[in-house]
């Protein structure tokens, strides 16, 4: 498939209003308390008779410093104990859950996430990934994906040696930015030494993927102090690169208050930096994926993504899209048969629940035949930009012309624009459409309300 990109500024600022991300459809607005732990025991006993193989998330919510920027769920400290105690409740989870799951479904993803997950010690660790394996059987034969974010200033050549030992074969860094001014402005002072450290041990033992994730859109940031950054990233060739938008919503993310909005760039500004990142990927040989990630051409998410394959999850693109996903600790989100379900979001609550011996689930929600269809219509479309209705129609048995008719009739004016195009047989997003990927899929989101309304989502640009 041709996975080129065109970058059309009228497009752009005509289209750049908020949408879900689509991590999941539906999306997390419309999970609720009538979802627990009984609706939980049934989607898992209904998941057993499947077979399926597992997917298995991690939360681990401390970070030693706050990022002035972050959105994620996590817990600054530096209480290193904080850990011991936190640690011991997910191993009863993790006891809890694989004795929900039956032993043979063999787990072929496993991430840690958070928060930082380098924020515990070399032996948690360890004894993380053994307790893991004493409860469900994973893929020992590297053939899994498994997968750690990394905060450099957390992690040594030594840890990143015992990652790869104890089972991990891929790892996303955040860097954000190189700039001394950018970092201090958002509260991440993050050395390029620090960085290429963690960069050369993961080459040195194998890592079969090496992700970094950079931000546009922070405090001083310019496109040329932007690209200054990503040609020091490019020089060492990382697999992928997420290149994300910053979202300013202090009145959401405490921790956003404590940047200057007077020193963010302009709207105006951020587009350079954008449209400047695009062109210097291309030159570089990475093509776009999709919703911020590149990669290089012969790496399995572009690959993936030209066959037609590729999956999108809550820890992003994928190409395992016949896991159920089991998510463990504080916050964490689960994907199990046709629900979605997620934990309490207090230490507290999840600590006095694992010891009263219950599962931490406080909502989610069971998905009807309809979002069933809507969620394979959206994933085909931002993950493989393309949507072949007799494939719809042969996996649900409806005619999708008719079924969809009024959610149809929303893209003329996308069509009109050059977003895509569309005939009896399919939907194909054209390159200047892909950045406005995230538009095209609201007009299959049945519960998405007026685009007025949408003040819990980024903007898609």
């Amino acid at each position: 498939m041709d996975q080129s990109l065109v970058f059309d500024l009228d497009l752009i600022h005509k289209y750049d209003y908020a949408g879900p991300r689509y991590t999941s459809y539906p999306t997390a607005p419309q999970f609720h308390d009538g979802f627990g732990e009984r609706e939980y025991q049934a989607a898992a006993d209904r998941s057993n008779l499947t077979g399926r193989p597992l997917s298995l998330y991690f939360h681990i919510p401390f970070c030693d410093t706050v990022c002035f920027y972050c959105a994620c769920n996590k817990i600054a400290t530096k209480d290193r104990r904080m850990a011991v105690d936190y640690l011991q409740r997910v191993y009863r989870e993790i006891a809890m859950q694989g004795g929900i799951f039956d032993a043979g479904r063999r787990v072929e993803q496993l991430h840690w996430g958070g928060g930082t997950p380098t924020f515990i010690s070399h032996d948690q660790m360890r004894e993380l990934m053994d307790v893991t394996r004493k409860h469900f059987t994973l893929a020992d034969d590297d053939t899994g994906e498994f997968s750690i974010e990394i905060d450099p200033r957390e992690a040594t050549a030594g840890t990143i040696a015992l990652l790869r030992e104890i089972g991990f074969n891929r790892l996303s860094m955040g860097v954000q930015d190189l700039d001394p001014r950018v970092q201090q402005a958002v509260n991440r002072i993050q050395t390029e030494a620090e960085t290429m450290v963690v960069l050369e041990a993961a080459r040195e033992h194998g890592f079969r993927s090496v992700s970094i994730d950079l931000i546009y859109g922070l405090p001083f940031q310019t496109a040329d102090s932007f690209l200054r950054t990503l040609d020091r990233i490019i020089e060492v060739g990382p697999d992928r690169l997420s290149v994300f938008n910053y979202a300013h919503l202090p009145q959401v993310f405490k921790p956003q208050r404590r940047i200057n909005a007077e020193e963010l760039p302009p709207p105006g500004t951020k587009l350079e930096i954008l449209k400047a990142t695009i062109d210097h990927l291309e030159q570089a040989g990475y093509v776009y994926v999709g919703m911020d990630h590149f990669a290089r051409p012969e790496d399995e998410l572009a690959v993936a993504q030209r066959q037609g394959t590729l999956y999108r999850n809550f820890q992003g693109y994928s190409t395992h899209s016949d896991c159920d996903l089991v998510a463990m600790g504080v916050t964490s989100i689960g994907m199990v048969s046709n629900s979605y379900s997620q934990n309490v979001r207090g230490l507290e609550e999840y600590y006095r629940r694992i010891d009263q011996g219950r599962l931490p689930i406080f909502r989610g929600i069971a998905l009807s035949t309809d979002d069933l269809i809507r969620r394979d219509v959206i994933t085909r479309l931002i993950c493989n930009f393309t949507l072949p209705f007799a494939e719809v129609e042969q996996s649900w048995g409806i005619d999708f012309s008719d079924y969809f008719a009024a959610d149809l009739a929303t893209l003329d004016e996308m069509e009109a624009d050059g977003l895509l195009v569309r005939d009896e047989r399919e939907v194909r997003v054209l390159p200047r459409g892909r950045l406005l990927i995230r538009n095209i899929c609201m007009a299959f989101d049945r519960y998405l309300p007026p685009v007025e309304q949408q003040k819990g989502f980024s903007r898609v640009i």
